[in-house]
């Protein structure tokens, strides 16, 4: 239930204006990930659906995917490293978007990198592909070409790529934002800090380095981050706090103060479950932001793997239109096990949550196996979210490690 203050920023809301998120509202197309193998799903919008089309092989596991602004093409990151391992074979792809059906055909050829990439991004303008590594933390920069190939990469000075990258983003304002989540405290291993490395970033380079690190970034682990269509607020989830802080922006400038911190879960955290929060996705009115719950512990029991508990939830929270303050108006369970990504349509009418994993649950005698799933939810008037239907997805020993929407131009 909307409480007072949540529904006048509701109401305020309405005046600010929207924003697209991977292009217009029209003809979408789901692409989800399974290992190496890149699926492509049509998307009805109205009713909700998806039909699974063709697939795509990439000889490692994807990791993460952008689309061109012009929404022809997109840009994929591939490794088989995970976790600790770094792995031995790092690529950057680029696909061709057909713009009637949404299948995906390889263009020009694949680029090798130097090491794990866990995330990747292009510039408002698509001129550029920047790519985040976890281990070690950086970030590197290539330029696009204008058929849409992957270029040349750009030579950078970047001095202190933090502990742990998990992101990068470019701002309306030109800055580059590395968002690197460090590591908790593991037996006689100190805490990692965590950071947000802020760069001025103008044709294709970064520079004037700063790092925003509340409390020297101890306690401070931030994992992924959006920005608000047409206001200056930045939106963070910290992965290992389960929080969503609130940075303002201020011409080339991030406040190095959090404006707010906001909780993300939706009840008191159970001490026996490994609990996560995760990505964070403005809606395209800019009026509500969605963050999203991740828990995938398990216990053995009877000799079995089974589900320790905790909450996979999303939460929505109201944005008040004045100060961008976010207040938790929802939370609803994702009907599966750690959705790693989910994605908003343009339009702002249908989200989708990827539950990377299947995992049995026991429920009293019985044990029973929920299978990783794509859950399909309709955006209310009010933000909120109302749970339509999942299609479950056959992931065997790998992960539905990414998945995205794009509207088709």
């Amino acid at each position: 239930m909307l409480n007072r203050r949540a529904f006048m920023s509701v109401v305020a809301g309405a005046a600010l204006a929207p924003r697209t998120l991977f292009g217009r509202a029209g003809t979408l197309a789901l692409y989800a990930s399974v290992g190496g193998e890149l699926i492509h799903y049509d998307v009805d919008a109205d009713g909700l659906t998806l039909t699974k089309r063709e697939s795509v092989k990439l000889p490692v596991n994807v990791q993460y995917a952008w689309p061109h602004a012009s929404r022809r093409f997109l840009y994929v990151a591939a490794s088989n490293g995970s976790g600790q391992a770094r792995g031995d074979t790092h690529l950057a792809s680029a696909f061709r978007i057909d713009p009637a059906s949404g299948a995906l055909q390889p263009h020009g050829e694949r680029i090798a990198l130097r090491s794990r990439p866990i995330n990747c991004t292009t510039d408002a303008a698509s001129a550029h592909l920047l790519i985040a590594y976890n281990d070690p933390s950086g970030v590197s920069v290539h330029r696009i070409n204008a058929d849409g190939t992957i270029g040349a990469e750009v030579r950078q000075t970047v001095r202190d790529g933090g502990i742990y990258a998990h992101q990068v983003r470019v701002s309306a304002n030109d800055l580059a934002i590395l968002v690197t989540r460090g590591n908790d405290a593991a037996g006689a291993k100190p805490e990692d800090p965590g950071a947000l490395k802020i760069f001025n970033y103008a044709g294709g380079v970064l520079g004037n380095e700063v790092s925003i690190a509340p409390g020297n970034g101890y306690g401070f682990g931030p994992r992924h981050l959006d920005f608000h269509p047409s206001r200056k607020w930045m939106y963070v989830s910290l992965e290992r706090q389960n929080q969503m802080y609130v940075f303002r922006m201020d011409g080339q400038k991030v406040e190095p103060a959090p404006a707010f911190k906001k909780e993300t879960l939706g009840r008191p955290r159970d001490p026996k479950a490994t609990q996560q929060a995760g990505t964070v996705h403005v809606h395209p009115s800019g009026r509500y932001v969605y963050g999203v719950n991740r828990a995938s512990g398990t216990v053995t029991v009877d000799g079995k793997a089974i589900f320790a508990g905790g909450e996979n939830t999303i939460v929505v929270y109201a944005i008040e239109a004045d100060t961008g303050e976010p207040t938790a108006v929802q939370h609803i369970d994702t009907r599966g096990v750690q959705a790693r990504t989910f994605a908003i349509d343009p339009s702002g009418q249908l989200l989708v949550a990827a539950n990377i994993q299947s995992i049995t649950m026991k429920d009293g005698d019985a044990f029973n196996v929920v299978p990783a799933c794509l859950s399909l939810f309709r955006i209310g008037n009010d933000g909120t979210l109302t749970f339509v239907r999942k299609v479950d997805v056959e992931v065997g020993t790998d992960l539905m490690f990414w998945m995205g929407l794009v509207a088709l131009p």
